[in-house]
């Protein structure tokens, strides 16, 4: 495994866990889910130029097109629950109450 794969695997699994196990606020969740994109978004980069593949070459900017569309849906539901609830904390919200 090189050095580049390592450290690609290695930031998507702590931001992995720090999604799984750091679940108090809804902004903490949304900057592991946004670091997760961009590890993914480092690798697809770098997988298409290793390969030298110009078909594959659109496949990290769609996957950006979709990080920057989540982020924002996410921020959106952020500021919603801010304003209803009056916190972030994940706790605080209840599927079933809505």
């Amino acid at each position: 495994m090189t050095p580049v794969h390592f450290t690609i695997s290695s930031a998507f699994l702590l931001s992995l866990m720090g999604l799984a196990f750091h679940r108090t606020h809804l902004l903490s969740a949304l900057l592991c889910l946004e670091g997760m994109m961009l590890t993914l978004f480092l690798a697809l980069s770098l997988w298409a130029l290793q390969m030298n593949v110009i078909n594959h070459s659109t496949a990290p900017l769609l996957m950006l097109a979709f990080s920057a569309c989540e982020a924002s849906a996410g921020l959106a539901l952020l500021v919603a629950t801010a304003r209803t609830h009056g916190t972030d904390h994940l706790q605080n919200l209840n599927l079933l109450q809505c």
